[in-house]
């Protein structure tokens, strides 16, 4: 599923149970060593994707640790992005070349509990998805879903926090979003790197969203 939101270039590699058959790498198991089951089952089938997905680009299994702010290490050359929710795991690559950075997410298809859309959306978020056709997914939860997003895709290039607030995210009906972020980044292809565009589907009780920043055109 995720691999419809991503361009050619980014290797996708999904699935809606558990993979346990992979076995984790020492340095991996001592990361969740006193995590409870659902932690435990979460982390693992993740990077039995993340692995497959690695494997499909030339790269042999490697621990994927994570790194600063929970985001996972990849080998050099390998940019990624995992996701997991109830019923959906992905991870997703790319050569550094092809691709400068990979944020996706996965979300069940329901409103946002109380209180986070207060939290997580700013004024001209709420105006946007007004404007959206009623009937359609739980627009909060593909609004927090961007934003999610948006985090995973500037964290690997800024290298900071990024707070909800800080990005603005206008959901567009036709399935893309435009992310506005409010704080100084850094550069990318010698501009400053302002926002960017992302791709949204609801389907199967799932709302997903993804992110994919132009690369270089090198390796």
């Amino acid at each position: 599923m995720i691999e419809e939101l991503l361009p050619v270039g980014v290797v996708s590699v999904h699935t809606f149970g558990d993979r346990l058959e992979t076995p984790l790498f020492p340095e991996e198991e001592a990361v969740i060593a006193r995590a409870v089951a659902k932690r435990r089952v979460e982390f693992t089938t993740v990077r039995a994707c993340a692995r497959e997905a690695l494997a499909k680009l030339g790269y042999p299994p490697a621990p994927l640790l994570p790194g600063e702010r929970g985001a996972p290490g990849w080998p050099d050359g390998v940019v990624g992005s995992m996701t997991h929710c109830a019923g959906y795991r992905a991870a997703t690559v790319a050569r550094v070349g092809d691709v400068a950075a990979l944020g996706i997410d996965a979300e069940p298809d329901a409103p946002v509990p109380e209180g986070v859309l207060e939290a997580i959306a700013r004024p001209e978020d709420l105006t946007a998805m007004a404007a959206l056709p009623a009937g359609g997914p739980a627009w909060d939860r593909v609004l927090f879903s961007a934003k999610e997003s948006v985090y995973k895709a500037w964290f690997p290039l800024a290298r900071r926090f990024l707070d909800f607030q800080e990005a603005s995210v206008a959901i567009l009906a036709d399935g893309t979003f435009e992310a506005r972020i409010l704080v100084p980044g850094p550069e990318l292809l010698g501009r400053p790197l302002t926002g960017f565009s992302g791709r949204w589907m609801a389907k199967g009780g799932l709302v997903l969203t993804a992110i994919a920043v132009e690369g270089a055109g090198e390796g």
